[in-house]
């Protein structure tokens, strides 16, 4: 993934910047091994596999240009920060921060298909995967950190920037609009009428 000249002694270039390959070597041991999460989560906060493939590789390329700031103990933490700064820098270019709003029914109301299309439609992976898709970018973000990666609320709030109430908050109401999304239609209708 990353393109590493190596040059005369023991450094290395990438990008025309000159590294120790001491540095790429503790790269690789402490960084890559998590290259599967930094993709999972740039995928589930982009929504397309091209664009997180495109970020992922954008973030490793700036974890390993600050990799010698690198002073903590939990390497895979601080390459999702980076990846998470990252996706969300990509969505303001493109445009796609509209979506980052917390869902409000009133504004984002779609028709939802009927039971013989939902049958149709196949899986409960695909049923799970566009639920989450109508999430919030933040609410995927830790929903995905905290059910798919298993991280602890302690590690998300390091991850995103946000205080631990707000992790524990964000992921409640993102727990609560999952569940009203993956309801079956007839307990929809069963709670409007309560």
């Amino acid at each position: 993934m990353l393109e590493v000249r190596r040059s005369f002694g023991e450094r290395a270039e990438v990008k025309g910047r000159a590294f120790k390959v001491q540095d790429r070597e503790q790269f690789d041991q402490l960084v890559l091994p998590h290259l599967r999460a930094a993709f999972n989560l740039a995928r589930w906060l982009l929504r397309s596999r091209e664009d997180a493939e495109d970020v992922t590789q954008e973030a490793l390329l700036r974890a390993f240009r600050f990799f010698s700031g690198f002073r903590g103990s939990d390497a895979r933490a601080w390459l999702l920060q980076i990846v998470r700064n990252t996706c969300y820098t990509w969505m303001e270019k493109k445009g796609s921060m509209g979506s980052n709003v917390e869902f409000d029914e009133s504004l984002h109301l779609s028709p939802m298909p009927g039971p013989e299309a939902q049958a149709v439609s196949g899986s409960e992976r695909e049923r799970l995967t566009r639920a989450l898709e109508l999430l919030s970018p933040r609410s995927r973000e830790v929903l995905v950190l905290r059910e798919l990666e298993g991280y602890s609320y302690k590690e998300i709030a390091t991850i995103t920037a946000m205080p631990i109430g707000t992790v524990m908050s964000t992921l409640a109401r993102a727990r609560e609009r999952l569940q009203e999304l993956l309801a079956p239609p007839a307990r929809k209708e069963a709670a409007r009428d309560v």
